[in-house]
């Protein structure tokens, strides 16, 4: 099995200590393992993610000397590709859209916070039959098995994810 690592920033201002330290940490564990080192550049953030921040991060990674294998790979030019695997996942059942409004979220995590609860999505849309307009705002959500083992890239934890409920895709 060949080991791939990537280093995926947020442009939205210069590369700070914390960020080049997990670069160099997925950088290193590729070149000892001699896996590739992919850079991954999330500029989903409309609003902050500037060119100016995309080349600060670059020449950072570059005076650090961490030259990567593959990309950069930009999130906004990838939406076509997520949105296809979105709908396959969608048909086939691994995946469904919720509508709950942000509000909705809140009071649920309030009202579980003080149960002394964790917080976390009730699955209040997974097996909602209400009828949505195609244009009305949603999330899609990984509809997670409770008995099945979470796996990690690197190698199964071995425990049950009945804990994570349903992730945001």
């Amino acid at each position: 099995m060949k080991i791939k690592t990537r280093f995926a920033p947020s442009p939205t201002g210069y590369l700070h200590v914390g960020g080049a330290r997990t670069a160099l940490y997925s950088w290193l564990f590729a070149r000892h393992h001699g896996g590739e080192f992919v850079l991954r550049i999330e500029d989903t953030d409309l609003e902050r993610s500037t060119p100016e921040a995309i080349e600060a991060i670059m020449d950072g990674m570059n005076w650090l000397n961490l030259e990567w294998d593959e990309g950069p790979y930009f999130q906004t030019k990838r939406f076509d590709r997520y949105n296809a695997v979105i709908d396959e996942m969608l048909e086939a059942g691994t995946a469904y859209k919720c509508y709950c409004s942000k509000e909705r979220l809140e009071q649920l995590r309030e009202d579980q916070m003080a149960k002394g609860e964790k917080p976390r999505y009730d699955g209040r849309c997974r097996h909602s039959h209400e009828h949505h307009a195609d244009d009305e705002p949603c999330v899609v959500r990984f509809a997670n098995r409770r008995t099945v083992p979470l796996f990690l890239t690197i190698r199964s934890v071995g425990r049950s994810n009945s804990a994570i409920r349903s992730w945001t895709i």
